[in-house]
């Protein structure tokens, strides 16, 4: 059902989130998507934020809050990483 719910939405950020559990997010991310985790960071002492992207660009965000709730936030396409770009102070 998760899954069918993230091919629907059709890689557009939407106000309607799509929340479940965590375990099944991801998976629906990879299997819809083929998207896996880049990184992570902790809000304060509220959420987790993770993002997910895939070798073709699409990415999304899932936030987990201290209840354990999980949603993806938002989603896009053209992701460009810039990470090697930061570490090498450009």
């Amino acid at each position: 059902m998760i899954g069918a719910a993230l091919a629907l939405s059709a890689l557009s950020a939407q106000a309607q989130f799509i929340c479940g559990g965590h375990n099944d997010l991801v998976a629906g991310l990879a299997q819809a998507f083929q998207q896996k985790q880049l990184g992570y960071g902790v809000v304060g002492q509220s959420a987790i934020v993770e993002i997910y992207v895939s070798a073709s660009g699409t990415w999304s965000m899932l936030v987990t809050d201290v209840q354990g709730r999980s949603c993806i936030f938002a989603t896009g396409e053209g992701w460009e990483s810039t990470a090697i770009a930061a570490a090498q102070g450009i």
